[in-house]
This record gives structure tokens, C-alpha cells and sequence, in this order.
């Protein structure tokens, strides 16, 4: 059984990424129904707490059907990051997590995320405040090192732990990599081995398939998998890999049907929580992973970014069930 301090999360489980414009309550819904283990919110800035802005205030909104769940803030002054931790107490998730991986230039050039990894004596700081400042575990999310000639992790996941954290998750990439090249599992599995180390190690980075999550448990031996770019539009990831894990049978794809209630449970979350023109407007992006790999596609979804109205989109939704029935039973 993998704990997060007293926190239960099964024998291996998955973990939905945190991921701007992306990981938001409409999305995560659809995760947790089918088998996200442990969910965190979007990374939310620790001066925009301070502050009250809204779209920051906006994202520590979680439910109880999300528990467990990770409320995660990023920034790189350590007061600030004292009194968010205190903030985000508040809102009484069930964990605190700290990013230190997000590779964005907005956000590193802050001295925030990925930034901090060319400071592992500010990283140590930041999270110390933080665990000083809640009664909540704190976990972090990073990567390798900065660039190929600062893959410190081994050096980063000791001293966090020594600080107080209570999991980690690992990027296989460098911040200079971005999302580019093939994520290096092999530093993570060296920090998973590594005698020192007794919190949970979580991996991350290019799992994409249930055999390439299976492949990866027994190589590199980590605690559990964080999933996240594969997870957009496709929330049945979890059960496939869940699936796999269990019998080794490989689940068929998601029917049409499927599809469709899974978006639509989407669209419709996200209309009550941001309203209706927002959440029209920020659904978009979402139609082309949830409908991805179908053919004759691009029509359908050319009208589903195209209207403002959701009368419309439903009508919509009720035309690609129609057409591919029909294509079902000409096959």
C-alpha cells in the first residue's frame, strides 16, 4: 500500500498532473471517474493568493468526490510561499504540493518552477517554509535538473526529504528540454533505489499506453505513475492501465457513446462552474483530444469551435452519434 503521509492511494497508483488551463474541477471529474487515484488542482501562483486574484482564488476550488486531492502553488519568495501554505490550509485538501518543474518562461523567468533549479539552497528554503507553515503533507513535483550538466535530483529528492516532505514526483526531463526528446526514467529509478529515501517516488513523463506504464513500473520500480498530457481528452487512460495492470488484456477504445458522455460531462462542468460563455469558450481546445483518432472528424469539430451556443453543441454531439452509427452498421 503507497501512503502519502497517512493518505491510502493503493498498491500503484496513478496520478492525475497538475496542468495550467487544463486540471480543472469540469476535467478532473472525468479523471476521477475513471480511476484517477490522486488528483491536484492547477498550479496556482502564490503572489496571486496573496494578492485575492480571483483566477487564483477560482482554483482552489475543490469537491468531495475529488478526495484524495493536491492543491499545488508555485512561486519563489519564501514569505509568500509561508502564507499561501496557510492559505491553502484553509481550503483543507488533502495535501499541499510545490512546483518546481513548470518549464514555462513566464514562470521561470519569476524565479518560480523549473526556475528554482538553478538555486537547490532556495528550493530547500521555499519548501521549508511551506512545511512549516501547514498542518497538511507536502509533496513536490520537479524535474532532473536544469540542463544536462545540473541533473541534481539525486542531491534535490535528499534534502527535500530532509525538510519534511512526504512524496515526490520526478519529471524525467531537464527544464532545458521543455517537453522535447524522450523523458530519462533512469535518474528517477536512482532516486527510488537510493537507501536514503523513504517517501513515495512518483515518475513521470511519456506514458501514454497501459504497456508503456506496466513496462515502466517493473524497470524502474517507482511507487506510482503521474500522468498528464495523455490524459487530455482521454480520461480512460486510467482505466486501461488499471485494466492491463490487473489482467494483462489490453481494453478495447472508448465506444462513441463513451466519448460523448464523457465530453459532455465535461462541457456541462464547465459551464457551471465558469459560466456559460467561458465555459464554451475554454471547452474548445477539448474537442479535438476527445474526438481524436475518429474519422471524418474534422467537420464536426470545425462546428464545435465555431458556435457560442450550447443548444447548438448539443445538437452537435447528437450529429456524431448519428453519423457514426450509421458507419457502424455500413462496416
Amino acid at each position: 500500500m503507497v501512503k502519502i503521509d497517512n493518505i491510502e492511494l493503493g498498491e500503484f497508483p496513478l496520478l492525475l498532473a497538475p496542468m495550467e488551463d487544463v486540471s480543472d474541477p469540469p476535467f478532473r471529474a472525468v479523471c476521477k471517474e475513471n480511476g484517477a487515484d490522486l488528483m491536484y488542482t492547477e498550479f496556482i501562483s502564490s503572489e496571486g493568493l496573496i494578492r485575492d486574484a480571483i483566477k487564483s482564488r477560482q482554483k482552489l476550488d475543490i469537491f468531495d468526490y475529488e478526495k484524495p486531492i493536491g492543491i499545488q502553488i508555485f512561486g519563489g519568495d519564501e514569505d509568500a510561499m509561508a502564507l499561501s501554505a496557510k492559505i491553502v490550509d484553509s481550503t483543507a485538501p488533502d495535501l499541499l504540493d510545490i512546483n518546481f518543474g513548470c518549464p514555462v518562461k513566464k514562470v521561470v523567468c519569476k524565479g518560480a518552477g523549473a526556475g528554482v533549479l538553478r538555486d537547490i539552497d532556495l528550493m530547500v528554503r521555499l519548501t521549508k517554509a511551506c512545511v512549516r507553515s501547514t498542518s497538511l503533507p507536502v509533496t513536490v513535483k520537479t524535474r532532473l535538473g536544469w540542463d544536462d550538466d545540473t541533473k541534481n535530483i539525486e542531491e534535490v529528492a535528499e534534502r527535500l526529504q530532509d525538510v519534511g516532505i512526504k512524496a515526490l514526483t520526478i519529471h524525467g526531463r531537464t527544464r532545458a528540454q521543455l517537453y522535447r526528446g524522450e523523458a530519462d526514467w533512469t535518474l528517477i529509478a536512482k532516486v527510488k533505489n537510493n537507501p536514503r529515501i523513504h517517501i513515495p517516488i512518483f515518475g513521470n513523463g511519456d506514458i501514454d499506453s497501459p504497456q508503456k506504464a506496466v513496462e515502466y513500473k517493473n524497470r524502474y520500480g517507482v511507487d506510482g505513475i503521474m500522468i498528464g498530457r495523455a490524459a487530455i481528452g482521454y480520461p480512460w487512460i486510467f482505466r486501461e492501465i488499471k485494466h492491463y495492470m490487473a489482467t494483462g488484456e489490453v481494453l478495447a477504445p472508448p465506444t462513441i457513446e463513451e466519448r460523448l458522455t464523457a465530453v459532455r460531462k465535461h462541457l456541462h462542468g464547465a459551464l457551471a462552474w465558469k459560466g456559460t460563455r467561458t465555459g464554451v469558450c475554454e471547452m474548445r481546445p477539448h474537442y479535438a483530444s476527445y474526438l481524436k483518432g475518429l474519422n471524418h472528424v474534422r467537420e464536426f469539430r470545425t462546428r464545435l469551435v465555431t458556435t457560442d451556443s450550447v443548444d447548438e453543441i448539443e445538437h452537435i454531439f447528437d450529429d456524431i452519434r448519428t453519423f457514426y452509427a450509421r458507419e457502424a452498421e455500413m462496416a
